[in-house]
């Protein structure tokens, strides 16, 4: 995990929080904290790919990123299991097709899905993990349906992310 005062992290919160309120007129610091949060993690590769297949590999395709959140016909080994693997889902999608879209069109990052399914499966996922609404995941819940209801908005808002960072001279590589 990269420090809180790391100064990439800082960057991030800076440049999401000005760009989603400029753009969005979103000023919500809980999702542009998690947006910015999810931007300083994904630097990271093992982060951004850490769903594995059985032989430890690295899992980049919806498809298998799916079974592995499903508890019944999938993968996964637990509800539990399925809401961590679909959050990912969630923030992997929002990543992508925000920072992203010409690779998910090229299928660089979506590997065997369209542009409009990892956005469709972005949002489902945040909706799935919002629906683990009870004990320990109650407070969070509303947050992760807000993301679900918001996706287009927020993945716009990183559009404009990836723009300011270009602007800066801040490079932004594909993996």
């Amino acid at each position: 995990m990269i420090p809180e005062e790391h100064a990439l992290r800082q960057l991030f919160h800076r440049t999401v929080s000005d760009c989603y309120a400029e753009h969005l007129g979103v000023h919500d610091r809980e999702v542009t904290s998690y947006v910015a949060d999810l931007l300083t993690e994904f630097c990271v590769v093992e982060n951004l790919y850490c769903i594995r297949d059985d032989e430890g590999k690295p899992v980049r395709e919806m498809s298998k990123m799916l079974a592995a959140a499903d508890p019944i016909h999938g993968t996964a080994p637990s509800f539990d299991a399925e809401r961590k693997v679909r959050k990912h889902i969630g923030d992997y999608a929002l990543f992508s097709t925000g920072m992203f879209p010409e690779a998910v069109q090229r299928s660089r990052f979506a590997g065997d899905t369209s542009f409009l399914e990892m956005v469709r499966t972005g949002k489902e996922s945040y909706y799935i993990v919002s629906q683990f609404n009870l004990f320990e995941y109650q407070n969070e819940a509303p947050f992760f349906a807000r993301l679900a209801d918001e996706f287009e908005t927020y993945m716009y808002g990183l559009t404009k992310v990836r723009g300011e960072l270009d602007r800066m001279g801040t490079p932004v590589y594909l993996m």
